[in-house]
């Protein structure tokens, strides 16, 4: 199970991250809290000092199709926001070229 899905980059994460050193994760939603800290510190060798979890809902959507508006709904996923230590950052655009 690939517990970290993806980082969440919106203009809310980056002012938790600017602000209060917290980070936003799209995570497995069987993955409990524990798992989610193990993970984290293993993959960028920081120090995990609280972890929150969310279950987003998906949105509602609908287009237009030839015989009508179809309907339905973007997949819910699981958020986690992880606070770091003081000192510690994760730097997601190191590995860029």
């Amino acid at each position: 199970m690939e517990i970290l899905r993806k980082p969440i980059l919106t203009e809310k994460a980056s002012a938790l991250t600017e602000k209060l050193n917290r980070y936003a994760f799209q995570v497995d939603h069987r993955a409990n809290k524990l798992q989610i800290k193990a993970a984290v510190e293993k993959m960028f060798g920081v120090q995990v000092k609280a972890v929150n979890t969310a279950v987003v809902t998906g949105k509602m959507k609908s287009r237009q199709t030839k015989t009508g508006i179809a309907s339905g709904r973007v997949a819910k996923y699981k958020k986690a926001i992880i606070t770091l230590n003081d000192g510690d950052i994760i730097d997601f655009y190191s590995t860029i070229q």
